[in-house]
């Protein structure tokens, strides 16, 4: 892989020298929040919150540091989840074949603990996002868009036909398992220990993915992608392997959602929940890295603390959008670092 150039590595390393300070103390406030927070509010909300909050990040990845819009990420998000929870409960693997029409090949295998779940959905995000970043990053602008989320769609029609998702049932009554034979997630202490630990090591790496040598080529291409190409980059790789990065993470989210509620339904792969987790960036801001987690805890604090609304919820979540993007065009966060001229 091609290193930054000196340009590119000296501009970014200056940034980065003055935007250390508040990145670590907001880090550290956030975790100290978090830590406190199933002592304060309902812990399976935070849980919630933290897996929309990974789903978010991973998606500003995309969008924030290379400027490509997906409105498919549901498809990550879901199958990632049917997988983690069909591995959890069932175990068996099922694989698709043409003889005349299509049949399953079904590989007995035991109910895996939550770990090998987790891991099997976010392989299977990363393998749907390789296919399905390979046919988009081909084109640019609304038609990379509209290619997510034909392809999304598409495998939505799929989730509702295949047997092993049990249509619009889902996959109910999930086990939590015992991870790595130590930790019992059907202790809700435990489960929301081992979902913080989740959250900030996918925070973290992408953190570390946006600071790295790597990730100032992609904040490159975003700014001009005609110039990165005439430095010799190859921008569809980059853009590529950030696709499935993003994938991948959002996998995460998804399997580690699965195992929380214990469910894995229809809604988890709808169009809907692209567009949530659009509306999570949005407002939090935009190609900032604490803005999806703040967008995160709002969207989904409205959805169960308005819950009472009914369908004004989604009104109530449009009205703010609307005045997010008239009064805080940078998000929550955007516009809070902008004024105290600090990065975030």
């Amino acid at each position: 892989m091609a290193t930054a150039a000196p340009g590119i590595m000296a501009t970014g390393g200056a940034a980065r020298a003055g935007m250390e300070r508040s990145e670590i103390v907001a880090f550290v406030l956030m975790l100290a929040v978090l830590i406190v927070a199933p002592n304060v509010v309902y812990p399976l909300f935070v849980m919630q919150v933290l897996c929309f909050a990974i789903f978010a990040c991973a998606f500003n990845l995309l969008i924030g540091y290379v400027g490509l819009l997906s409105f498919g990420h549901a498809l990550y998000f879901g199958w990632a989840s049917y997988v983690s929870a069909h591995l959890a409960k069932v175990g068996a693997i099922g694989i698709p074949y043409w003889a005349g029409g299509w049949h399953w090949f079904v590989i007995p295998l035991p109910p895996m603990p939550p770990e090998i779940a987790i891991l099997g959905g976010t392989l299977t995000a990363a393998v749907l996002g390789l296919i399905a970043g390979a046919l988009a990053i081909r084109r640019q602008g609304i038609y990379f868009a509209m290619i997510t989320l034909a392809l999304a769609q598409m495998m939505y029609f799929f989730a509702i036909q295949a047997p092993f998702t049990h249509g619009e049932d889902g996959i109910q009554g999930v086990p939590r398992g015992v991870m790595f034979g130590l930790f019992d997630l059907r202790d809700e202490t435990t489960m929301y220990a081992v979902v913080l630990a989740i959250f900030v090591a996918c925070f973290l790496l992408i953190y570390r993915i946006i600071h790295s040598p790597f990730g100032e080529v992609i904040k490159a291409i975003r700014e001009n992608e005609t110039r990165a190409i005439s430095l010799g980059y190859k921008t569809d790789r980059y853009k590529l392997m950030t696709f499935v990065l993003s994938a991948a993470l959002t996998g995460v989210a998804g399997s580690t959602k699965a195992i929380v509620f214990q469910l894995a339904s229809l809604t988890d792969v709808h169009w809907a929940m692209s567009g949530e987790v659009v509306l999570m960036t949005l407002i939090g801001g935009l190609g900032t890295i604490f803005g999806p987690v703040v967008g995160a805890f709002v969207i989904i604090a409205m959805q169960n603390y308005l819950s009472g609304f009914d369908q004004w919820v989604t009104v109530i979540q449009g009205a703010i959008f609307v005045a997010c993007v008239m009064l805080f065009r940078r998000g929550v966060i955007g516009e809070f670092a902008h004024i105290l001229r600090i990065k975030l």
